[in-house]
């Protein structure tokens, strides 16, 4: 899952569905969830949270997975692509970009996409203090610039959404907002080395997300190994979120790209 956000921000029917033909793990970044806190520590580096989600897979005795990335997320996911590919029987990513420093061919003449300035000015408000009705109001204006233009925003389902992260994680506090946006970004410029990845790889592209906007997912399918190794779908109105209303098609892809994958190794 991406920056600061728990295991419970995953939809409870995208993890039924995918459980009932695989075994589904989710977990809590550091600073997330139930993971323990690094307040008051020196900062840790985002390499830190992909070298996790190894030692999730050796804690349940997994020796490869089918791997799911969202924003930062999908960023940790690119970092095992490359680090431990022995782990990854597929990679799904999507709502993110590539690692820094890629090779995107003659896509690399395009403006790079930066999020957009409304995001931008509420982000510059993450850990600002507030009570908790407040901050409840805050990561429901947050929520609905995420989730974009292109499906309706549904006040309550987001807000169930909040409710669930408070009941799994005890907390709704402006300070976890901003753990990993204080983690160093040491390691991460290895985009070049992308052009060697062999796993399969399923790019969805989001094209109405305002923090990862068009061609972020272009760029991430041009970066990632070949074209016989990686390939990109559209979710229409799908943007930086996961209601209900983008979950039918998004599963689709994914469940197709896992079956892909296991008839390739049957």
């Amino acid at each position: 899952m991406g920056a600061a956000s728990s295991s419970a921000v995953w939809p409870p029917p995208l993890v039924e569905r995918l459980g009932r033909r695989h075994r589904v793990l989710v977990w809590d970044h550091r600073d997330t969830g139930r993971s323990g806190t690094s307040a008051g520590r020196e900062p840790y580096a985002l390499t830190d949270l992909a070298a996790d989600a190894v030692v999730v897979l050796d804690a349940f005795g997994v020796p490869a997975a089918h791997v799911v990335g969202m924003s930062m997320g999908g960023l940790l996911t690119q970092l095992l692509l490359l680090d431990h590919p022995e782990r990854l029987l597929s990679a799904t990513l999507f709502c993110t970009g590539p690692l820094p420093g890629a090779d995107v061919g003659d896509l690399g003449d395009e403006p790079a996409p930066t999020p957009s300035a409304a995001l931008l000015a509420l982000w510059a408000q993450l850990g600002d203090d507030r009570d908790e009705s407040a901050e409840m109001g805050f990561r429901l204006r947050h929520w609905q610039l995420l989730n974009g233009a292109g499906t309706p925003f549904d006040e309550a389902e987001f807000r169930a959404l909040e409710e669930r992260v408070v009941t799994h994680g005890g907390r709704l506090d402006a300070a976890s907002a901003t753990a990993h946006a204080r983690a160093t970004t040491e390691g991460l410029a290895r985009g070049a080395e992308l052009r060697g990845v062999t796993t399969p790889v399923l790019v969805v592209e989001a094209p109405e997300d305002p923090a990862y906007p068009p061609p972020s997912a272009r760029l991430l399918e041009a970066a990632v190994g070949t074209a016989a190794t990686t390939r990109r779908v559209v979710v229409p109105g799908m943007g930086h979120a996961l209601p209900l209303a983008v979950l039918g098609p998004l599963l689709d892809a994914v469940e197709a790209h896992l079956d892909a994958g296991d008839h390739a190794r049957a």
